[in-house]
């Protein structure tokens, strides 16, 4: 079961969500949210990581918007777009501080024994690129980073090793951009696999329109292995 924890800000405590491992100790995840918020399937993603032995932490990054409740997660058919509104209500770089606090937080949790990662989805894969590329972190696992067009002049900065996945039939970032970020992202500690035929978001199977069973448990699967070998 997730317990909330408080994150010290800059400007107050911003509510996050903790999974302990079985052992209760292991290496940290920051777990960063799609545009629906800290939804049920973020929160699924985060008890089969805390399976595997991590202590995963779940910033709630719209705790700053007024009006929002803090456990607000968008679902069902206005889903979309009420993400994508709430979005737009988003200061950026305050999101990147906030992850940032997120992983200085989980390196001081008295569970976590070992290096701290980031593993984000579509809005949280571009944040924890960013994240990745001011704050100190020691593994990076980002789906479909949305927000990594505009992101790729940080890409020097990103030396940490790095898992990106993307669909080549993403509706979102057409397959000549995820070209472009591959070269751009690409290095020695860096791995990148594509998936014929998977749209955006092909992990969420809360999206019937875009799931992709197929991409997402192979993604999955080597999720799982490269955590195992790069976040210890």
């Amino acid at each position: 079961m997730a317990e909330r924890v408080a994150v010290l800000t800059d400007s107050g405590e911003m509510v996050a969500y903790r999974w302990l491992p079985p052992s209760g100790r292991g290496p940290g995840i920051v777990l960063l949210q799609e545009i629906f918020g800290v939804s049920a399937y973020v929160q699924r993603r985060a008890q089969q990581l805390a399976a595997d032995g991590y202590v995963v932490l779940a910033p709630a990054i719209y705790w700053r918007l007024d009006g929002l409740d803090i456990d607000t997660a968008f679902e069902g058919e206005t889903a979309l777009q009420d993400g994508m509104a709430t979005l737009h209500r988003l200061d950026w770089d305050q999101a990147v501080a906030d992850g940032a606090a997120a992983v200085r937080t989980l390196r001081a949790d008295e569970h976590v024994s070992g290096g701290v990662g980031i593993v984000g989805f579509c809005f949280g894969g571009g944040l924890g690129f960013n994240v990745a590329a001011v704050e100190s972190v020691d593994a990076l696992v980002s789906y479909y980073g949305s927000a990594l067009p505009s992101l790729l002049d940080l890409a020097p900065r990103v030396t940490v090793p790095s898992l990106h996945h993307f669909g080549l039939a993403d509706s979102f970032i057409d397959a000549d951009t995820v070209a472009q970020i591959e070269r751009a992202v690409g290095g020695p500690t860096t791995t990148f696999h594509t998936y014929p035929g998977a749209d955006h978001a092909f992990d969420n199977s809360d999206l019937p329109a875009l799931h992709h069973p197929a991409a997402s448990e192979q993604a999955w699967d080597r999720t799982r292995a490269w955590l195992a070998t790069n976040l210890t």
